[in-house]
Formats: structure tokens, C-alpha cells, sequence
């Protein structure tokens, strides 16, 4: 029942782990209608706050340049990093009748390669205006050799050099000449991405501000006239771009926003019924700290002139999921007196870079860059092979492109003074500094006014001398759960409860342990499989000890259970809820401590728990949910935490929490509760050296680590 409880700890050998059938069909559609439920009201939530407190000019401005910073922030651009030398190398020439396409690189950071064409027209009066041209997600590779996507769009900066501007065009990190990555939450299992607030959007605005860096240093270009266009993934990094830094003057990008109701609850292709989230990378998104929707990108970017280009085919980039974010940026452009400054173009077709979406970017820079309101149109005249587009004849031994997401961030490093005296005094001021951080940067999507717990009594079994009560209880609104709490049927005030937080083999083990008997309370559909002798081991110890166990399963576990693949393209469907999860400003994770926060309130709302000693305890990653639970629950005396991983690189995953602190510190925020570390070996243990040592500077003992094997 309770394999690696307190039971265990004290009095039980180990025993292996026993894996039981899957839920059922019918179990599963609870935990989805309640998990789209709350996806929901989540979106509905930010989209209802986005830009509402905006009444007036003035008001914008008090605020822009704090959501200038937290946009940055989200990048992982802030503080912005250093400006190093672009080590610019121009390695080649391509000359046509009416421009010169120039081969080359720059290092956006050291070893951080960016390639790219620049398009210097022949026949323009100079200094010209400009255009950076960011791609999307359409690489060209021919016998396993990358050209890049700039070749694919190829057509857009050849039309905008033939007309008088330079324009640079731009390879993107997953799909340039050098790979990079951009799928580490798509397909990638890199979770910790979350954890240390890493984008690839992050990059490809570096990229892009950092090419505008290089272009500033062109003769040939007038830096008070540059734009940015881009679609696709190109669309995304105009925004970014854009919205990040005020350089470019008049900005284009075609297929690259919907809001959050669209990437999260619903699209309308039927393989995107469930959020169009499903079809995009990681470079799509920033890392939403501060729990925008994407209507304050689009406003960042007034009164400058602004054109959001759509298809209204568009499966991935539905009319009404950027027709909202429109409506709310186009205010902030009327606050300017500047809604000329701002136009919707929605054109007919698919996910397509059409003549008619390329015609209406090239109109509005002519525009706005060049004042220029006469007709445009396109020629079908030959272009550059990608062999003549080419950066590199070999690839630099020193790229850090494939690589980067390792480096980009630092995750946090907390040297402990060597000083007793010294870290005593330290520590008093540094763990309140980490707790704040935890709240505003970590926990931010917690709920700043939860609705009331509604705790009540669901069911009351007794059976062969055991009683288990279940409790429903309120998490968040649209988030609904049980706990149970387990005692000897004679027992009325127990001397100690211990809070179990299960994940899904800790769910397996407490319903096969309890038995069909308490099917019901459990809120299952098939009778579990009892475990004769084990139930006899229980009771004896639960009647001579008289103590409570409870057990809660934060949400997607046990009744809350979600299905584990997409009813509507078969694939697996949990990398995409935690996805989704990650564009609330949250992570399933950080929402689970919050679960098993809410669950430690409702006991302490029972009559018969009063004044009861509380111990809290979990496994692997849950160990990790409940150590954070206990950290903002004060009245926790003690926490086991069995096999915890060393570092929040494996799990558990919250938002950001490696830029403020590891697993190790954490621990050692739960002092002056007794904490009871369980660790399979030594090398286990040494990762947990940090908390021991601090523990020895306080001249404490709340830390103990034991080794029980596996």
C-alpha cells in the first residue's frame, strides 16, 4: 500500500515494484474533459486580462517599457547579452544584372554562426533602405548537404534588391547551414529546456538583432529605413524582432501568430481540434513567464507601421485566432492617433507563400519605406542554384549551433561560503531572495485568488477493520480532485498523518493494496486485484501505531487521468499537454505542487486532523512535487523523499527554477523541517552534498540521507 512510506521506512523490507493494466477508456474521458476544461478557462483567463488595464496613452507608455523587459525576459534575452565582435566574413559573390548577392557569416555570439545572403542592388540611389528578411521552416538540402532556407526564399530579398533596397536574408538555427535545434519540447524530450526558460525564439531574435547590428554598419543602407518581414517560422521571428527592438520601421510578418485560445484549445482542421500547438516548433514560442497572449507582442510593435499578413485557409494559423490578438493591438495603435499605421491582409489559400501575400508585403514597405503608393508586380526570372548561395565550402570546427541550447543559459550556481559563521548569516538573507524568485518567476501561474477548497465527504467504507474516507476537493477552478485518507476502523484521532502524493505505479500500488472493497471510493471502473497478505500488514500496523494515511494523485493521475494519445491523429498526446501547460506560464509539474497544496489545506480543515502532526512524503519526481509543496505549506513537520533526482535537469520540471536554484538548494529551503533523504548508493548521496554542508555550517540536524538500494 504504501511501498515507500513511512510504513517502509520504519518497519517494511522493500518489496518490487508490481505494474498493474492501464485505465480504462472510460477513466481516461474524465481526466480529458476536466483537463480541457481547465485549458479553457486558463486561456480565457489571460486573453480577458491582455492589454485590458490599457485605457489611455499614457497608460501604454507607464507600461511599455516594463513589458519591453519582460518580453526580453521570456526570450531569455534579458539582461540582453554582450555585443561581441560579428567576426562579419564575406566568402563569396553571386552577380546578377541587377544585384550582387553576398555569401556570408557573422557570430551573433561567439561561435554562434549565423549565415546568410546579403542583396545589394545596382541601379539604387544610395544609401538605400533595408530589409531583413527572416526564414521560416523550409531548408533545402541536397545530397545530405544543407543550402539552407534562405534558398527556398530566395525570391523575396531578389524582388526587394531588383527595387532598390538591401536586403539580408537570413538561415534560420534548426534549418541553416549549420543544424541547429528547435523541436527539444516537440519531439526532443528535452523538458529541461522548461526548466532553465530556454527558447529557440530566444536565438532567432538574437540572430535577427544582431544582423541588424551588422547591416547598421553597411554604407550602402539607411539605417532610419529598415523593415522586417518574414513568414511562417519567419512570421514568428518578425514579431519577436519587432517587438523586442525598436529599429525596424515598418514590419511584415505573414503566417506567424495566432493567440492562445487557437494554440491551446482549439483550431479547425480536425488534426488540430485540440490546439493548433500540435503543429508548431519550439521557435514559435517565448516562455511565458508572465502569462501573456500574444495581442501585447503586436501592440509592443506601435505606432511603428504594421502588417499582419494571413491566408484564411491557414490550418495552423486560423482567421479568428490572429483576427483577436488584431483587434486588441489596433486599439493601442488608435491610443497613437496612428490607425493607418496598421492593416489585417488576409488573402485567399493554405499554409502557402502565395504571389498575392509576397505582393502585399512588398506594397506596404514600398509604402511606409519608400513613399511609394504605386502598383507591384513580380517577375519569373531565373535565380542563384543553391550551390552559388552557399556559405561554407567546410563547416567551422568551432560551431556551437547544434549545441547552443546547453550554453545560451547558465543555470544557476550558488556557491556556499566556506565560513560557518559567514554562510549562517548568508543563508538568513539569501533564502528569502530564492523564495521570492520562486514565487514571481517559478510559481507565477499559480492562482493569486483560489477559489474555495469545498472540501466534502465523497464516500465512507470500512471493511475487514480498515476505513477509508475519500475527499473532493477544489484545486483551481475547472480542477477538481480526490484525496483518501486510510485508518484502522477503531482508530478516531490518529497520532500522525502521513501524506502520500502518488504518481502512476504509487496509484497502482495504493488501489491494488486496498482492494475491490474500496472500488468505489477509488472512482474506479474494474475491481483492482488485493494483495491478501500485504492488506493483513497493513491494518496490524495501522492499529498498533494508530496512525492516518492519506493519498492524493495530482491531476492526470489516477481518476484525473488523461488519455495518453491524440484522438484525433493517434500519436502520443503528453509531450503536447505539457506544451501547453508551458504557453499558460505554468508546467504540469509546478501545477501538481500546487495540487498537493491545496490537498495538505483540506486535511487541515477536518475536525478529527486537528493539531495532528504532519508528515509529507513522495517518489522520484514526486518527491521533488512535494519537497516545493512543503516549502509554502509551513505547517509540514517532516518530508521522505525517496530517490529525488539531484538536478530539476531530469525532473521535476517547473518554469525557469534552474535560473534561481537546483534540487539541492531547495532541500535546503525546507529547513528546519526533519527531511529523510532515501538514496539507492553513495554516488547518489554525494549529489546531495550541498544541503549537508550548509546543515553543518547551521550546527543543525534536519537532514539525514539513508541508502535503501533500489
Amino acid at each position: 500500500m504504501l511501498r515507500y512510506g513511512i510504513l517502509v521506512a520504519i518497519l517494511l523490507p522493500l518489496v518490487p515494484v508490481r505494474l498493474h493494466a492501464a485505465d480504462t477508456p472510460s477513466e481516461t474521458a474524465r481526466g480529458d474533459r476536466l483537463r480541457d476544461a481547465y485549458f479553457r478557462h486558463q486561456t480565457r483567463m489571460i486573453a480577458d486580462a491582455d492589454l485590458a488595464d490599457i485605457k489611455t496613452r499614457a497608460d501604454w507608455e507607464k507600461k511599455r517599457p516594463e513589458y519591453r523587459r519582460q518580453f526580453l525576459d521570456m526570450l531569455g534575452l534579458w539582461p540582453l547579452p554582450p555585443r561581441t565582435d560579428l567576426h562579419a566574413t564575406i566568402t563569396g559573390k553571386v552577380e546578377t544584372d541587377l544585384f550582387t548577392v553576398e555569401k556570408l557569416h557573422f557570430q551573433s555570439s561567439p561561435g554562434l554562426y549565423v549565415t546568410a545572403n546579403l542583396y545589394v542592388p545596382k541601379r539604387a540611389k544610395l544609401p538605400a533602405p533595408a530589409i531583413l528578411y527572416v526564414c521560416g521552416h523550409a531548408n533545402t538540402v541536397i545530397d545530405k548537404v544543407s543550402y539552407g532556407s534562405k534558398v527556398n526564399y530566395q525570391h523575396h530579398p531578389a524582388w526587394f534588391a531588383e527595387h532598390g533596397y538591401v536586403c539580408l536574408i537570413l538561415d534560420t538555427l534548426e534549418l541553416g547551414e549549420i543544424p541547429g535545434e528547435h523541436h527539444g519540447t516537440y519531439r526532443r524530450g528535452m523538458w529541461w529546456w522548461q526548466a532553465l526558460g530556454y527558447t529557440p525564439a530566444g536565438i532567432e531574435c538574437w540572430n535577427a538583432m544582431r544582423a541588424l547590428n551588422y547591416l547598421e554598419t553597411r554604407k550602402e543602407v539607411d539605417a532610419k529605413r529598415i523593415g522586417v518581414t518574414g513568414r511562417s517560422g519567419g512570421g514568428a521571428t518578425s514579431w519577436w524582432i519587432a517587438a523586442a527592438d525598436d529599429r525596424p520601421q515598418c514590419i511584415v510578418p505573414v503566417a506567424g501568430i495566432a493567440d492562445l485560445y487557437s494554440h491551446v484549445v482549439e483550431g479547425v482542421a480536425p488534426r488540430f481540434r485540440q490546439g493548433v500547438i500540435s503543429g508548431h516548433c519550439d521557435c514559435m514560442y517565448f516562455v511565458n513567464t508572465y502569462r501573456w497572449d500574444f495581442g501585447r507582442v503586436m501592440a509592443l510593435c506601435a505606432p511603428r507601421p504594421l502588417l499582419l499578413g494571413n491566408s484564411d485557409t491557414d490550418d495552423i494559423f486560423p482567421v479568428a485566432g490572429y483576427w483577436r490578438p488584431a483587434a486588441k493591438a489596433k486599439r493601442i495603435y488608435e491610443l497613437y492617433d496612428a490607425a493607418d499605421h496598421f492593416a489585417l491582409m488576409e488573402t485567399k489559400g493554405p499554409h502557402k507563400d502565395t504571389p498575392e501575400l509576397r505582393l502585399g508585403a512588398y506594397r506596404w514597405m514600398n509604402r511606409w519605406l519608400k513613399n511609394d503608393t504605386g502598383a507591384v508586380s513580380e517577375r519569373n526570372v531565373p535565380r542563384p542554384t543553391p550551390q552559388q548561395l552557399k556559405v561554407f565550402d567546410r563547416l567551422p570546427a568551432d560551431a556551437i549551433n547544434a549545441t547552443v541550447h546547453e550554453s545560451f543559459h547558465k543555470p544557476a550556481r550558488i556557491e556556499l561560503p566556506h565560513a560557518p559563521a559567514v554562510a549562517r548569516e548568508w543563508w538568513k538573507g539569501r533564502a528569502p531572495e530564492l523564495m521570492e524568485q520562486l514565487r514571481s518567476r517559478v510559481f507565477h501561474g499559480w492562482p493569486d485568488n483560489p477559489p474555495p477548497l469545498n472540501t466534502r465527504l465523497a464516500q465512507d467504507v470500512k471493511h475487514n477493520g480498515l476505513r477509508l474516507r475519500a475527499y473532493d476537493f477544489v484545486s483551481e477552478d475547472q480542477v477538481e480532485l480526490r484525496f483518501w485518507l486510510l485508518t484502522a476502523e477503531n482508530v478516531e484521532k490518529p497520532t500522525l498523518l502521513v501524506l502520500n502524493a502518488l504518481d502512476g505505479p504509487g496509484w497502482q500500488e495504493w488501489i491494488a493494496d486496498l482492494g475491490p472493497a474500496f472500488k468505489e471510493a477509488l472512482q474506479l471502473s474494474a475491481e483492482p486485484k488485493l494483495d491478501e497478505a500485504r492488506f493483513a500488514q497493513n491494518l496490524k500496523t495501522l492499529q498498533f501505531h494508530q496512525w492516518g494515511f492519506a493519498a492524493v494523485t495530482p491531476r492526470g493521475i489516477g481518476p484525473t487521468r488523461w488519455s495518453e494519445v491524440s484522438p484525433f491523429d493517434g500519436k502520443p498526446a503528453g509531450q503536447q499537454i505539457r506544451r501547453r501547460f508551458a504557453l499558460l506560464g505554468q508546467t504540469l509539474d509546478g501545477q501538481r505542487v500546487w495540487d498537493v497544496r491545496r490537498a495538505l489545506s483540506c486535511l487541515r480543515t477536518l475536525p478529527d486532523l486537528k493539531d495532528v502532526p504532519l508528515w509529507l512524503q513522495g517518489k522520484n519526481d514526486m518527491a521533488g512535487i512535494v519537497l516545493y509543496a512543503a516549502l509554502f505549506e509551513p505547517d509540514v513537520a517532516r518530508l521522505d523523499l525517496w530517490h529525488p533526482p539531484a538536478s530539476h535537469r531530469q525532473g521535476p520540471i517547473f518554469l525557469n527554477v534552474l535560473r534561481v536554484l537546483d534540487m539541492p538548494q531547495a532541500v535546503a529551503l525546507s529547513f528546519p523541517r526533519t527531511v529523510r533523504l532515501y538514496v539507492k548508493d553513495d554516488a547518489e548521496a554525494k549529489a546531495w552534498q550541498w544541503p549537508m554542508q550548509l546543515q553543518k555550517a547551521l550546527a543543525q540536524d534536519h537532514l539525514q540521507i539513508r541508502q535503501v538500494g533500489e
